[in-house]
C-alpha cells in the first residue's frame, strides 16, 4: 500500500508549514507522548519539503476533518465493507446500482450516485430490469457499466471470495447483464424489499479487478488502496486504526453545482468519545457524528457550531419471554404443526405485560439513561420510518392503572411484604408465586444499566421485584438463543433506507430456540399474515403498505411482546463548515458542497 499521506498532505502553500504540523499531529498524537514532539516536528518539516515537490502552488487549504469514534475502517470498498466506519468512506468513492433520493429516504430512479434511471417489473414481480445511465465514469476514464454491477454479483456467488453479502443468495436468484446499460435481476419470490436487496450488490471497476482470482480478492491491495473510483472523492491514504484520507474528484458527474467546494476529506480515528468531543469543540475536527449524549448540550451551545438533532434509528426495548422458560420449544415441528410452548408464569398473561408497561415512566428513563436525548416508542416502528403510525401514541405512565390491572390478573400482595404473589386467579403461576423476575442486559453498557436500575425502582413501587444482572454480551446472546430467561434489555438498529419488515423478529417461524430471532416466542397469526401482506402489495404502493404497517403497530401495542422504550436521538454537528445541511440518516448527501469557513 503506498504511504501517501504527504501526497494529500496538504494542498496549500500559504499556511503550509503550520498545516503540515497540524495534520502530522492528528496522525501521530494517539501513539506518541510529549517526549516525541521534536521527532514529530522533524517529520512535519520532511513532509513539508516532499509536498512542495508533489503539489502545485494552486492548491487550497480547504480540507474537511472528521473525528471517527471507534476502531476505524478496515476496508475501503463495498466488496467487504460491513460496518458504519467503512460505509461512510466507500460511499464517497463508489456508485450504487440504486440510491436514495436525499430528503425522502426512498430508493428512487435517478437518485444522485445511483446508476439506475428507471426499472421495469414483470407481471409476476420476479424479474426486475434496471436501465442504467451512460454518463458516469471511473477516474481512469472508463465508463461505469452493467459489467461493474455483474462483477459485484459474481463476487457474491463465488464461495472462494468469502463475500459478506452472500446472504443475498437467499434473496436474489440471478443477475444478468444483457448489454452495457441493462441489469436484469431475478428474485425467487415477489417481495417489496427487492430494492433494498438489490442495493446490497457492490459496484466496482471490473476492468481493474477482473485479473484477480476471487480466492485472493479479500486480501487484495485494492480493498485498502483503491486506485480507480467513481465518486466525489478519490483515495489518497489509509492507515488502519488511525486515518483515512480522500481527495476531491472534480470530474465527478453528479456534483450538484458542477464543482466540488472542498479539496478533500479526512477521517481521524478517535478511540474515546470524550476526546472526540473535546477535539471537535476545540476546532480540530470540523464534523462530528453522534457525539456522546452527555456532551450534546455542549455541542449545541458552542459558538460557531451548527448542530442538527433528529430521531435516530437505534432503539432499546425490554423483551419478555412469553413461553415456558423451563422447557423451550420451537413454534412448529418439522411438519409445520404448532407446538404447545407453555406460558411464562408472569409474562404469559398480556394483562401483566401491559401493567408493567404502564408502571414504567419512559420519560424518566430517557432523562436518566440518555440525558433526555431520546423519543419514546409507541410500538415496534421507529418515528422516522415512512411506515410509522400517524396517530398511535406511546402507552402512558399510570402506576394506579398498572396496580389495578395486576390485581385483576390475580397478583396481590397477600402477606404485606411489598411483593405481589399469585392468587388462584393468576392464569399461569402457581398460587403463592412471588412476582419476581430476573432482568438481564449486557455488561459495560451504562445506558442499559441505567434503564434497568430505574425500572427496578419503578416496578418495585407497585410490588414487582426485579433482580437485575449484567452479563457478558456473548453470554447474554446465548441465554436469549436458549430462551431460558425471564426478561432482557437490548436494542435494534434499523438500516437505511428504512425497511419496516420485522418478520424475522416477531414471525412465529423465527421462534426456534438456538437460532431464531423471535426470542420472546411471540405468536399471533394475524400479525404474521399482515407482515406477509405488507411485503406483497401489488406494485409495492407505499401508502397501501403503510396502512398495513399501521395495523401491525396497533396489534403490537395490544400484545406487547416487547416493552418498547425509546429511540436514541441522533446528532450531527459542524464546526466552521459552510453548506452543512443534513437530513436524518443522511449526513453526507451534499458533502461536495461543504467548505471551510474562511
Amino acid at each position: 500500500m503506498p504511504k501517501s499521506w504527504f501526497r494529500f498532505g496538504v494542498f496549500f502553500l500559504g499556511s503550509l508549514f503550520a498545516q503540515i504540523l497540524f495534520y502530522s499531529f492528528l496522525i501521530f498524537k494517539e501513539q506518541h507522548t510529549m517526549k516525541h514532539v521534536s521527532k514529530i516536528l522533524l517529520m512535519g518539516i520532511a513532509l513539508l519539503l516532499l509536498s512542495v515537490v508533489v503539489f502545485s502552488a494552486n492548491a487550497q487549504d480547504n480540507v474537511i476533518v472528521e473525528g471517527s469514534f471507534g476502531a476505524g475502517a478496515d476496508t475501503l470498498t463495498p466488496l467487504y465493507c460491513t460496518g458504519t466506519d467503512c460505509t461512510r468512506i466507500e460511499d464517497r468513492m463508489f456508485p450504487d446500482l440504486v440510491e436514495v433520493t436525499p430528503g425522502t429516504g426512498l430508493i428512487e430512479p435517478n437518485a444522485p450516485g445511483g446508476l439506475a434511471t428507471s426499472w421495469d417489473i414483470s407481471d409476476d414481480g420476479l424479474v426486475w430490469t434496471f436501465h442504467l445511465r451512460d454518463d458516469m465514469f471511473w477516474t481512469d476514464g472508463t465508463p461505469v457499466t452493467s459489467a461493474d454491477v455483474l462483477y459485484g454479483w459474481n463476487q457474491i456467488t463465488a464461495p472462494e471470495a468469502n463475500s459478506p453479502n452472500a446472504f443475498l443468495l437467499d434473496l436474489i436468484s440471478n443477475v444478468e447483464a444483457p448489454d452495457p446499460q441493462t441489469i436484469v435481476v431475478t428474485f425467487p419470490e415477489f417481495n417489496c424489499t427487492a430494492l433494498n436487496n438489490v442495493a446490497g450488490i457492490p459496484v466496482v471497476p471490473s476492468h481493474v479487478l477482473s485479473d484477480i482470482p476471487f480466492s485472493e480478492l479479500e486480501n487484495a491491495e485494492f480493498n485498502t488502496a483503491p486506485t480507480v473510483t467513481a465518486g466525489p472523492y478519490q483515495f489518497s491514504d489509509f492507515r488502519a486504526g488511525e486515518v483515512t484520507v480522500l481527495v476531491a474528484n472534480p470530474d465527478y458527474v453528479d456534483l450538484q453545482n458542477g464543482v466540488i467546494n472542498n479539496d478533500g476529506y479526512i477521517w481521524s480515528v478517535v478511540p474515546d468519545q470524550t476526546v472526540e468531543v473535546e477535539r471537535f469543540l476545540a476546532g480540530e475536527f470540523n464534523i462530528i457524528d453522534s457525539p456522546a449524549v452527555e456532551r450534546r448540550a455542549d455541542v449545541r451551545s458552542q459558538e460557531g457550531v451548527t448542530a442538527f438533532d433528529f430521531a435516530g434509528n437505534s432503539w432499546d426495548y425490554v423483551g419478555w419471554n412469553l413461553a415456558d422458560p423451563t422447557n423451550p420449544q420451537p413454534a412448529f415441528d418439522e411438519d409445520g404443526n404448532p407446538i404447545d410452548q407453555g406460558h411464562h408464569p408472569i409474562f404469559g398473561d398480556v394483562r401483566v405485560r401491559r401493567a408493567l408497561t404502564l408502571a414504567v415512566n419512559i420519560d424518566e428513563i430517557i432523562d436518566g439513561a440518555v440525558f433526555g436525548e431520546g423519543v419514546a416508542m409507541a410500538a415496534n416502528i421507529i418515528p422516522t420510518s415512512w411506515a410509522i403510525h400517524p396517530t398511535l401514541e406511546p402507552i402512558g405512565f399510570d402506576p394506579e392503572a398498572a396496580a389495578a390491572l395486576l390485581e385483576e390478573a390475580g397478583w396481590v400482595d397477600t402477606d404485606g411484604d411489598g411483593i405481589r404473589e399469585a392468587t388462584a386467579d393468576a392464569l399461569y403461576a402457581e398460587e403463592g408465586t412471588e412476582m419476581r423476575f430476573e432482568l438481564l442486559t449486557n455488561e459495560g453498557n451504562t445506558r442499559r444499566a441505567s434503564i434497568a436500575t430505574i425500572m427496578q425502582d419503578q416496578l418495585g413501587q407497585i410490588g414487582v421485584a426485579v433482580d437485575f444482572r449484567s452479563i457478558e454480551f456473548n453470554s447474554l446472546l446465548d441465554v436469549m438463543d436458549s430462551q431460558e430467561f425471564d426478561a432482557f434489555i437490548l436494542g435494534w438498529r434499523n438500516g437505511f433506507p428504512d425497511d419496516p419488515d420485522q418478520t424475522q423478529l416477531f414471525g412465529a417461524a423465527a421462534d426456534v430456540p438456538g437460532s431464531g430471532f423471535n426470542f420472546t416466542s411471540y405468536n399471533n397469526p394475524e400479525f404474521d399474515q399482515l407482515m406477509s401482506d405488507a411485503l406483497s402489495v401489488p406494485g409495492c404502493d407505499q401508502a397501501e403498505r403503510a396502512q398495513i404497517y399501521a395495523r401491525i403497530q396497533e396489534i403490537f401495542q395490544e400484545d406487547l411482546p416487547y416493552m418498547p422504550l425509546f429511540v436514541q436521538g441522533g446528532q450531527y454537528a459542524a464546526n466552521g463548515v459552510d453548506g452543512f445541511d443534513p437530513f436524518p440518516n443522511e449526513l453526507y448527501w451534499n458533502v461536495e458542497n461543504w467548505s471551510l469557513t474562511p
